[in-house]
């Protein structure tokens, strides 16, 4: 499988290429040459298939043969190491839980994936990579973990201070090794533009061998896939015409789901369900679309104003406006709706959600007013005790805290303030000499 940039202005690159140069010499998203859909026999089987073999078949035409078969299916074992279950809500309404791996959030599939893809493609270099990332939230801590300890892999990870959760901010901060957090002051969008500022910096890429493991990464980004079939497999059987709402903010994950459709999974409709980062709720309405600052909320995962993904989705939907309009709605909801939301799902279904899975939730609601033949999935993409201060003041419940937030809740938490790009171009530089 070949990659072109999506700014049309670089070379085709293999998926090693890709996943090692995290976008293109344009500064483009690399995005897949041709996407080969499924056979039907695919899906008429799919309840004798194992998850691992699911997961196979959907990304095997993406990444072989920089990756051989043998080495991919241990990559996707080692991956898939939790389970990823459907919890039914009501008769129109269930969730998929997605936060049953390492550090509780959905993110872990796709840092693990790209992990052990960059430990495999760096086996034997002996230069070093330096995966630079962004984090609204959940990606820093998953990426960390993820990458802990991989060989000739440094991870630096941004992340805006004061505005991820105490738990989350742990996630990111204590693991040590090859893991170097800064504590930006400023917002995500913030964090982000002296990522894309270092990519552009001739003097740092001359230097060192950055990548990104932001969904940008292709390998960030299309395993992120395996959760749509999964859910499907539970559910065909007893659902018809299967929505989902994904809480939305980088908009990765909505656009793997897509992906996923285009290899023929009978998905019916999505939802991009936001919060008060609105830019592609008002894109649909407008056809105008119109990046802004971002505003910082309690799902703070989606406080983005500018997604890098929806290009990619732009691209699946060839910019037919109309073609994507018919295939995803988007709803925007404030933070005293999610609220109300969280409230609803555990006085009325007897279900704690962390507050991006009760944007998904109102999602589901505003979606199923005008489409009454439908059920609707939303995405709980992280565990409540994330954001245990917030939950437990709304819902006024207390919470057991899991074993994977137990163990980083009282380590010590090591980040290095930073205000500016020159400061982060003098960390980075001293990564060099590690």
């Amino acid at each position: 499988m070949k990659y072109y940039s999506l700014n049309k202005k670089a070379p085709n690159a293999t998926f090693k290429d890709a996943v090692i140069k995290g976008i293109a010499p344009d500064k483009g998203l690399y995005f897949p040459e041709n996407i080969t859909p499924l056979p039907d026999s695919f899906f008429e089987n799919i309840d004798t298939l194992s998850y691992e073999t699911i997961a196979f078949e959907a990304i095997k035409q993406f990444v072989t043969p920089d990756i051989p078969e043998d080495v991919l299916k241990t990559i996707i074992a080692e991956t898939l190491a939790f389970d990823f279950p459907v919890v039914e809500i009501n008769k129109e309404i269930s969730t998929l839980e997605l936060f049953h791996g390492p550090t509780m959030a959905f993110k872990d599939v796709g840092a693990r994936f790209m992990a052990r893809c960059l430990g495999y493609f760096n086996q034997n270099n002996t230069k070093n990579v330096t995966v630079l990332v962004a984090t609204s939230g959940d990606t820093g801590g998953a990426v960390a973990h993820g990458f802990l300890g991989v060989k000739g892999v440094n991870v630096v990870i941004l992340y805006p201070s004061g505005k991820v959760s105490y738990i989350q901010e742990k996630q990111l901060t204590t693991l040590k090794k090859n893991i170097t957090a800064l504590e930006v002051d400023g917002v995500f969008d913030d964090c982000q533009d002296m990522v894309k500022r270092a990519f552009l910096d001739e003097e740092l890429t001359n230097k060192m061998q950055l990548t990104s493991a932001n969904s940008i990464n292709v390998a960030r980004w299309l395993p992120q896939m395996f959760y749509f079939f999964f859910a499907y497999k539970q559910l065909h059987k007893t659902h018809k015409n299967i929505v989902f709402s994904v809480p939305s903010g980088n908009f990765g994950n909505i656009c793997a789901g897509m992906m996923a459709k285009q290899l023929g999974l009978p998905i019916h409709h999505f939802i991009a369900s936001n919060n008060e980062n609105n830019v592609v709720t008002e894109y649909l309405k407008t056809q105008l679309y119109q990046p802004k600052p971002s505003i910082q909320t309690i799902s703070n995962a989606m406080d983005v104003g500018n997604p890098s993904n929806f290009i990619r989705i732009q691209e699946i939907y060839k910019n037919n406006f109309e073609n994507l309009k018919s295939d995803l709605s988007s709803y925007s909801f404030s933070d005293d709706e999610t609220r109300n939301g969280l409230i609803e799902l555990y006085e009325d279904h007897n279900y704690i959600a962390d507050p991006h899975g009760a944007v998904g939730f109102l999602g589901c609601k505003a979606y199923l007013e005008n489409d009454k033949n439908a059920h609707c999935v939303f995405l709980e993409t992280a565990h409540p005790t994330k954001f245990l201060d917030i939950v437990t003041d709304i819902i006024k419940e207390n919470m057991a805290l899991p074993p994977q937030i137990e163990a980083v809740i009282d380590k010590k938490k090591k980040a290095i303030p930073i205000s500016n790009y020159e400061d982060l171009k003098n960390e980075l530089i001293k990564t060099i000499a590690q």
